[in-house]
């Protein structure tokens, strides 16, 4: 769609019957929806169809004036499309700008149109059919970034690299465990948005302003041609809910954290500090004043922008919390909190995948980083295996780790003699533990980092 201004009103107000005088053009231009919801368009039109549809095999309308309605709306679709709709602030939101020009097109049939529906269940209707194509959209991203996650994770089976705690080093992984970690998260963000569309999936048309109609229409004709698996079951709840909205951001909201914990990661790990990783000249940022800077920019506006997504839960959970049965007017900022997360987490998504397959990693780097003191607890378990009741093994290999740093060694140096004048348990078998590598595999438990394991789970993965 071509984006247009709205143009001053040059047609009255199909809803204004009862006023004698034309609202102020501010209060008009303030109660707009127009401007914003205007990417409602396409599911207004097919919402609008299937009514019509279903408006004539009642009887309420002919099938002659059904027609005459979708030939309207498929070219006003067409027009919308091309860029060649006029929009008019006055019509306040898209649902009366596509009516007034139907009927501007095709006379009293298009005045039939809005026959036992309003626009509380018709802006209800438009958003849940909006929402539910683009949960959709965002599972593929999910969906992408995680096989890419998965794709990473293949090549780094063997790259040994430290776990933290407290962003202190802690113990050795391997850097496809710690990706995999991510995987899991996308995995349950997948899962929250599928939940989430499921409780859009609810078809409310047919509620009317709040109380139905007395007319004798056909919902579940509607919801058949619309694709909903359910209606909805209560008139007044139907127009009001925007519990599936708070869903869908809820479930944003997690996604963009998760992003932010990888973006803030691929921070540290391509500084200078920790090196670990090389950050591509294509995802990159320079500075105005040092030549040498190579700033990360990308991945810190994917952490700066979870903010906005957690205000867009926040700022919908806010508005809802005070609001009586059944539709009121604050409904209406559901769609820009609902448009904004969409549009935040959509492009986030896509390029965190492509910045994952893109950087390289230093991989002596990791492996440097992921020995020393990271072992301590290698040696405890090895005490814990030979009878040694583990807070014993836990202070005994502590006496090691401060002799050791008092000396200025790390455990790689320490012999084992040095091993024994803290516990006869250790045996010669004891000097394999003080190798990372020698640590993630015999890490080898169902969910640890062992390359056996995850070599099983990438297979699990890819079915």
């Amino acid at each position: 769609m071509s984006p247009r201004s709205c143009e001053p009103s040059r047609s009255r107000n199909l809803i204004r019957g009862r006023f004698s005088r034309a609202r102020l053009p501010e209060v008009e231009a303030f109660t707009a929806s127009l401007p914003f919801d205007r990417r409602l368009y396409r599911h207004d039109i097919m919402g609008s169809i299937a009514h019509a549809r279903m408006l004539a095999r009642v009887g309420l309308i002919k099938v002659s004036e059904a027609r005459a309605i979708e030939r309207g709306l498929r070219r006003i679709e067409g027009d919308i499309d091309a860029g060649r709709f006029r929009f008019d602030i006055a019509d306040e939101d898209i649902h009366l700008a596509i009516e007034r020009r139907l009927i501007a097109m095709i006379g009293d049939a298009g005045r039939k149109l809005h026959t036992a529906r309003s626009r509380n269940d018709q802006v209800a209707l438009d958003l849940r059919l909006y929402l539910r194509d683009e949960i959709g959209e965002v599972e593929k991203r999910i969906a992408a970034l995680r096989t890419a996650l998965i794709r990473v994770a293949r090549r780094n089976i063997d790259t040994v690299m430290p776990g933290y705690t407290h962003l202190q080093r802690a113990q050795p992984v391997s850097l496809a465990h710690h990706l995999l970690a991510y995987v899991e998260m996308l995995d349950r963000d997948r899962e929250r948005m599928r939940q989430a569309r499921e409780r859009t999936d609810v078809m409310p048309l047919g509620a009317g302003a709040l109380a139905a109609t007395t007319l004798p229409i056909d919902r579940r004709m509607v919801a058949r041609e619309l694709g909903f698996r359910r209606i909805a079951r209560n008139s007044m709840d139907a127009v009001s809910d925007r519990d599936f909205a708070v869903d869908f951001l809820a479930a944003a909201a997690l996604v963009a954290v998760h992003l932010s914990r990888m973006s803030e990661e691929l921070i540290l790990w391509t500084s200078s500090e920790f090196g670990f990783a090389i950050l591509p000249d294509e995802f990159s940022t320079g500075s105005s004043m040092m030549p040498q800077k190579k700033n990360p920019d990308l991945a810190e506006l994917v952490r700066g922008k979870t903010g906005r997504v957690i205000g867009d839960l926040t700022a919908l959970l806010t508005t809802l919390k005070g609001l009586p049965l059944a539709y009121n007017s604050d409904l209406q900022e559901d769609k820009e909190r609902v448009f904004d997360a969409l549009d935040t987490i959509k492009p986030a998504l896509d390029v965190m995948a492509k910045l994952w397959l893109a950087v390289r990693f230093d991989r002596d780097a990791m492996r440097g980083a992921a020995g020393g003191f990271a072992l301590a607890t290698d040696l405890a378990e090895y005490l814990v295996a030979r009878g040694i009741p583990f807070r014993q093994a836990h202070e005994i290999v502590g006496n090691l780790v401060r002799d050791a740093v008092r000396e200025g060694r790390s455990m790689e140096q320490l012999t084992l003699a040095d091993l024994q004048r803290q516990s006869r348990a250790f045996g010669k078998d004891a000097m394999e533990l003080l190798s990372a590598a020698n640590s993630v595999a015999r890490r080898t438990v169902e969910g640890g980092p062992a390359p056996t394991t995850v070599r099983r789970l990438l297979r699990e993965l890819g079915r």
